[in-house]
């Protein structure tokens, strides 16, 4: 019996050192293919993770649906790399499909790391961690000049059905480096007038109160007002017809930039310029510390140093203050809370001073 017990044991040993699972030698053991296992991984995914990985997902499934999770190798992994890659939107910033095949190469990571902790795949065998990223090239985005954002700015203010709403985007943008889908997830009870600041909501569920300036708590404040903005959860930013704002107004909004100003069109400019714009603005000024807060980042690159050169709310706020040429109530005193909503300004949906602020 001790005999069995040690050769068992050996079979087990040599086995895991060749990188086999023993629930894949059993007949009886059910292994789905990809197409199989696409609702369970996209029931488990949070609906970020569907929205960035879901068209790579549904590629793999056409490509290898049918193939058994346990028979996926790296080259098929490779292969919706380049399919990726070739078939993406082509666009002046896409560089040759990189990033399009970067999404998928990670996409399918995330297929094989839930398999394996299914147990429908053994860890050891993952095909997706063998695939090499295309390697980043540095971006091509840089901040912006005075000149460049003014003109931008002009634009917007005399076009479109709405430029109230826009011009409103753009100082929001401008003033908070936010995201896209940061300002989309505004809810009205995230607005704090007392204290001029907004709950941004960004990338890996992160959550971080940023200052605004006393114009643009105003503004926000109104705008949210007029168009039914009521319940706590109710978005902030709204079209006229009260409906919430979707990301299709941004692509209304650039695509008119980009066909009045050439230098925009040719350089591909989107609302992330604006952030490298503020962000470059702040660093040079106020340094890394304040402009990483600023930018709300908290990975952890740049050593074990960052954790004691966090800048503080009040330093962010002062940066902003700077920035807009406004006081702030968080460099005040505590004891004198600033309230903005009792002198409302009702012009400001008709323009904008964002220029202005960039420029000082």
């Amino acid at each position: 019996m001790s005999s069995d017990t040690e050769k068992l044991q050996l079979v087990l040993a040599l086995l895991a050192e060749l990188g086999i699972n023993p629930a894949e030698l059993s007949a009886d053991a059910p292994t789905p293919t990809v197409t199989e296992y696409l609702p369970r991984l996209v029931a488990a995914a949070s609906a970020a993770t569907q929205r960035n990985y879901g068209p790579y997902w549904r590629k793999a499934a056409e490509l290898f649906g049918d193939r058994k999770l346990v028979d996926l190798r790296t080259s098929d992994i490779l292969a919706l790399q380049r399919h990726a890659a070739r078939t993406a939107t082509q666009r002046r910033s896409n560089r040759s499909g990189r990033h399009a095949g970067e999404h998928a190469t990670r996409a399918m990571r995330y297929l094989c790391r839930l398999a394996a902790a299914d147990g429908l795949l053994n860890p050891a065998r993952n095909p997706a961690t063998s695939a090499p990223l295309p390697r980043r090239l540095p971006t091509t985005r840089h901040g912006l000049s005075p000149a460049q954002i003014g003109d931008i700015i002009d634009t917007v203010a005399t076009s479109g059905l709405d430029p109230g709403l826009d011009t409103l985007l753009l100082r929001l943008h401008l003033e908070t480096a936010c995201r896209r889908g940061g300002a989309l997830a505004l809810q009205l009870r995230d607005l704090d007038a007392t204290y001029c600041r907004i709950l941004l909501r960004e990338k890996f569920g992160t959550h971080r109160w940023q200052p605004i300036s006393p114009t643009l708590t105003m503004a926000l404040h109104d705008h949210a007002a007029a168009r039914g903005a009521c319940r706590p959860t109710d978005s902030l930013l709204r079209y006229r017809n009260g409906s919430p704002l979707s990301a299709r107004r941004y692509d209304l909004l650039w695509g008119r930039v980009h066909e009045a100003l050439p230098w925009a069109e040719q350089l591909g400019i989107s609302t992330h310029w604006l952030r490298h714009t503020t962000l470059t603005w702040v660093e040079r000024h106020f340094g890394y510390a304040v402009a990483r807060a600023y930018a709300g980042h908290t990975d952890a690159k740049g050593g074990s140093t960052l954790t004691y050169i966090r800048a503080l709310p009040e330093e962010v706020a002062a940066a902003l203050s700077a920035l807009v040429g406004e006081p702030h109530p968080l460099v005040l005193p505590r004891q004198a809370p600033f309230n903005v909503t009792t002198s409302a300004h009702p012009e400001f949906a008709r323009r904008t001073v964002a220029h202005a602020a960039i420029t000082r």
